[in-house]
């Protein structure tokens, strides 16, 4: 996967810019801005960061496109709040973030609604206009555009544990040593907070009480304990192929699409009957005092039917986008790259998915996470 990161050097000089560009006259900032004509800055998780979306529009425009990627929401939140909206010019995180953290706090600015919702129309029926996680909480604002998504809950080998099994036990699956030495943790720690507050039987998306947090403790403990391996998206996806594991989580479409566009249909993404979680990430303008006139030119191009088909397909990482409502774009996808994504069961396994949301105590529960883990 290739990403080009920004240098401290570049990030403290841009940082300096936003500064200066504050206390200039008007004249002296249009000349600044101009200045960024050929340049953009995207902070996002990976897919955007590749090579095959990014250097078509680098050619396209013959210009000069940075993308860095992490692997939480908070870590690209938090960049921003330290300063760095002098930095970059297009968020991509997951949907809670736009609409509840980034606009009320300033860091993020409206798309021209005129602009952008007419795309919206043509997305898939779940996102039509006006779509609630790219909008304001009062409604007013389109604050920014949907494209990538999926349910994201564990993943099996049905020659193992079979869909319906999966699907019906859930959360219960996990709830017990049954599974001991049997299934592997995948390294992505706001997914798997998720996870383990849901086999613990409790409500991630609320502030928790301390018996609350002892018993996710509890579950933590037990979880790492009886793992057969804590490692990266292609390692499990082996494991599970090879049999080594039975299942792992946190995982969903996204993970097991690298395993399934191989040929291994047997590795599948659960979404369980009750409480299943998926995610929808929305791509924002940056609140940059010194903006690129390219950020909004990028956003359009996303949309593009072939580029957002690329986009699905981006190198290493393999989704559902919404711009497969547009009948010019679902064509695009062969049977073998539905089948990767799951296409059969998408509409069903999302409609009973609830929304990814941020964990108000999510730090304390990281850092109990984090001390399980160690132990």
């Amino acid at each position: 996967m290739s990403s080009t990161t920004v240098s401290r050097r570049n990030m403290l000089k841009a940082l300096g810019l936003g500064l200066v560009g504050a206390s200039l006259p008007l004249s002296s900032f249009k000349a600044l801005a101009a200045g960024r004509e050929k340049e953009l800055n995207i902070l996002c998780w990976e897919g955007y960061n590749s090579a095959e979306v990014l250097d078509p529009y680098r050619k396209l425009r013959d210009a000069d496109v940075r993308a860095e990627s992490a692997t939480n929401d908070p870590t690209m939140v938090n960049k921003l709040r330290a300063g760095e909206t002098a930095v970059w010019d297009l968020i991509n995180v997951n949907n809670p973030w736009a609409r509840n953290i980034l606009y009320p706090e300033n860091l993020i600015k409206p798309l021209p609604r005129d602009k952008f919702e007419p795309y919206f129309e043509k997305m898939l029926p779940d996102f039509k206009p006006p779509y609630q996680w790219a909008m304001s909480k009062d409604g007013s604002a389109l604050l920014g555009m949907a494209q990538r998504f999926g349910p994201f809950n564990f993943v099996v080998n049905t020659d193992k544990i079979s869909r319906k099994t999966a699907e019906e036990q859930g959360w219960k699956l996990w709830a017990d040593d049954s599974l001991k030495g049997r299934y592997g943790i995948q390294e992505s720690d706001d997914w798997n907070i998720f996870d383990l507050f849901l086999i613990a039987g409790i409500d991630p998306f609320k502030t928790h009480t301390e018996a609350e947090l002892n018993t996710f403790y509890e579950t933590c403990l037990r979880i790492f304990k009886n793992a057969k391996m804590i490692s990266d998206i292609a390692s499990l996806n082996q494991a599970l192929i090879t049999g080594e594991i039975d299942a792992y989580i946190s995982g969903g479409t996204y993970t097991a699409s690298l395993a399934r566009a191989e040929g291994f249909l047997n590795i599948r993404a659960i979404s369980p009957l009750k409480d299943a979680v998926m995610w929808v990430e929305i791509t924002s303008l940056v609140n940059n005092p010194n903006p690129s006139p390219l950020a909004e030119d990028f956003l359009q191009y996303v949309q593009t039917p072939e580029v957002a088909h690329q986009v699905a397909f981006a190198e290493g990482t393999f989704n559902p986008v919404a711009q497969m409502g547009n009948p010019d774009c679902f064509k695009l996808f062969t049977k073998d790259e539905l089948d990767a994504i799951q296409y059969d069961s998408l509409e069903e396994e999302m409609a009973r998915a609830r929304a990814y949301d941020i964990v108000p105590d999510y730090d304390a529960a990281h850092e109990l996470m984090t001390k399980a883990k160690r132990a």
